[in-house]
């Protein structure tokens, strides 16, 4: 049993934002909502998905016969290249009411043609193209807007309209509040103790070892001292990679299968196709000094019992902050145990 089964708060340094632990919740009996699990017997191709190869979309574009990755302009995006020029309420100086232009490129990314496929059933190759897409397009993007956010929301119950295995790119030059956060928080680390604060972390993860869930020449896998939700991982560069853009053929593939055992896992943990959010940050591409961000990416799955009981972000944690019922040690020690083939080739976790 890890050291930590008791009732306390961790500290996020990253954010700075807190979390209450109460591990002693984790066996009260469950008389909420539960999900639908989500539906296994899906086609490789189906004729009505707006993703599949070949297919028309909501705007009547008809889709490439595409065999890899394909990326096209979100047909509904969150933010356009267009600026308008609502001079009367921009010009408002009432600090009760700030407001400012967001404009930027929303793009989405079909990770395979085939529609019953995601990340953990793709093999490392496919994977790696994926990988080789979010790159290039991070370059692209980077190189006009300062943000660049490359995510995926995976599964009904994490808001996606579409099975078809897909994620996201947004840009724009603001900084999102979560990217600020961590650049305030990463910057006041290093001025306080003189390192990398990932770096720093990467080191002291690595060495413990109850957190870690994988580790390869480039990449670590854990469940961050500071999780909020109950399986959520950090995927973090063990070299001093600072932009998604500046890795190597190495570190892409290494990165690849970092992201087949990780996915794997999670989908073994329930042996169900496991939800999640997850999101790369990079630094910002406007600083003239980057030294102390570290590339990362965070998965938050709400699964929290089963593959039908998540975890609802509601009440205290809305109200006040979060708190969740399984430690961060307990989490880990379940995904690393999680078989590595896939349970739809066979493998049943008992």
């Amino acid at each position: 049993m890890s050291q930590f089964e008791f009732t306390h708060r961790r500290k996020n340094p990253l954010t700075g934002k807190w979390v209450l632990v109460s591990p002693h919740r984790n066996n009260r009996p469950w008389l909420g909502a539960t999900e639908q699990n989500a539906p296994s017997n899906l086609p490789e191709y189906k004729s009505t998905c707006p993703l599949c190869p070949g297919n028309h979309r909501a705007n009547d574009t008809c889709n490439p016969a595409y065999d890899n990755t394909f990326v096209f302009t979100n047909d509904f995006g969150a933010l356009t290249t267009q600026a308008t020029d609502p001079s009367a309420v921009l010009n408002n100086d009432n600090p009760l009411f700030e407001i400012e232009q967001a404009t930027g490129e929303c793009r989405v990314i079909c990770f395979s043609p085939k529609h019953n496929k995601t990340l953990p059933e793709l093999s490392v190759a496919e994977i790696r193209a994926v990988v080789d897409t979010w790159k290039q397009n991070y370059i692209e993007l980077s190189a006009q807007y300062a943000c660049v956010h490359i995510f995926e929301n995976k599964g009904e119950v994490m808001g996606c309209s579409q099975p078809h295995p897909h994620g996201q790119v947004w840009a724009h030059n603001h900084l999102s509040t979560e990217i600020q956060l961590e650049q305030d928080n990463q910057r006041t680390y290093q001025q306080n103790h003189g390192g990398n604060l990932l770096g720093d972390y990467v080191k002291h993860e690595s060495a413990d070892g109850e957190r870690v869930v994988y580790e390869n020449e480039h990449w670590l896998v854990i469940v961050p001292f500071w999780a909020a939700w109950p399986f959520e991982t950090l995927l973090v560069c063990k070299d001093d990679i600072r932009q998604f853009g500046q890795l190597t053929d190495t570190q892409s593939t290494t990165l690849a299968e970092a992201i087949k055992v990780l996915t794997t896992r999670y989908d073994n943990v329930f042996n169900c196709s496991f939800p999640y959010s997850m999101g790369w940050h990079s630094a910002p591409s406007n600083l003239t000094d980057n030294s102390y961000w570290r590339l990362h990416a965070h998965f938050y799955p709400p699964l929290l019992r089963s593959a039908t009981v998540k975890k609802h972000m509601v009440g205290y944690e809305m109200l006040a902050e979060s708190q969740r019922d399984l430690s961060p040690e307990t989490a880990a020690k379940i995904l690393k145990n999680a078989s590595d083939i896939h349970y739809s080739q066979g493998n049943h976790n008992e």
